[in-house]
């Protein structure tokens, strides 16, 4: 009997008002709100799992360089976002992967993405490794401290799960070290905009999921972001199948919640056609970790 997981993408535009009107914690406030909505609504759909976008409970406040953003840090998993997400998932019974801004001290902030099993229980979480510091507008090192935890694979009530964060899909060693350990699903919640990256979104990503013959799940935030509009945040979020093909594909400019019945079964039929993992050869690896 086939293992299917139905599991669901949350991309969702700014609500709140405009971060140079309003305080960061009334946006902070309006964004969990909607988002506890489109949860529901997914719950209600019948999702297993489900992921939101990066640093879903803000605007991608990257674009520009403020200290008031660190207000919105949170300790992970004892802040009252990561409480609720544990609420949230026991409730629908639902594995639930939060992208935060995490406190682990003062002064000490990371990008972060919460794994809630659907019980409620708090698994562990997973720190953006790569820190970009790029035009136009995506100054993370102002912001986080470079991830410090590896690649770690949660084994949920769904499978086995594992996360890489936004820039890191464009570093091809953390999708196979999530491979190595075990990942079924690999999500990644990210923030990115057109004329930058898109002509990468629908490369990498199935390329990766091709390359390690696991599910993909890559989430990008939809709208236009005032007062920086450093460009369109395009959504198209979507699941990519073990052999590299996009399964279903969310909207453009809008919210959205897509969702696609992952057969994990099917991980084990590709992997018995392509034997990427047996011929593997590490021993000729070693100029990959040279400085």
């Amino acid at each position: 009997m086939s293992r299917i997981v139905k599991a669901a993408l949350i991309q969702a535009t700014l609500t709140g008002g405009n971060p140079e009107e309003v305080s960061v914690h009334d946006i902070k406030k309006a964004m969990i709100e909607k988002h506890v909505g489109l949860i529901e609504q997914a719950a209600a759909k019948g999702a297993n799992v489900v992921c939101l976008q990066e640093l879903f409970y803000g605007p991608y406040f990257c674009a520009e360089q403020e200290i008031k953003w660190y207000d919105i840090t949170e300790k992970i998993p004892d802040g009252p976002t990561t409480k609720l997400m544990q609420e949230l998932a026991k409730k629908h019974n639902m594995v639930i992967v939060a992208s935060m801004y995490e406190e682990e001290g003062t002064g000490v902030y990371y990008n972060t993405a919460a794994v809630i099993d659907a019980d409620g229980t708090f698994l562990g979480k997973f720190r953006k490794i790569h820190i970009p510091h790029v035009q136009p507008g995506f100054w993370e090192k102002y912001y986080f401290r470079p991830g410090n935890m590896g690649y770690p694979v949660f084994d949920t009530a769904v499978g086995k799960v594992g996360v890489y964060i936004c820039y890191d899909r464009h570093f091809p060693e953390g999708w196979r070290a999530l491979g190595l350990a075990g990942a079924e699903i690999v999500f990644n919640p990210s923030a990115t905009v057109a004329g930058l990256s898109e002509y990468l979104w629908k490369l990498e990503q199935p390329a990766a999921a091709a390359n390690n013959m696991y599910y993909v799940g890559a989430i990008n935030r939809p709208g236009t972001e005032a007062p920086w509009n450093i460009g369109e945040f395009y959504g198209t979020s979507y699941f990519a199948d073990p052999r590299g093909q996009i399964m279903v594909e969310g909207a453009r400019t809008t919210d959205d919640i897509v969702i696609a019945d992952l057969d994990l079964d099917q991980i084990r039929e590709v992997r018995n056609t392509w034997q990427f993992y047996r011929d593997r050869r590490p021993d000729t690896y070693d100029s990959l970790v040279a400085p």
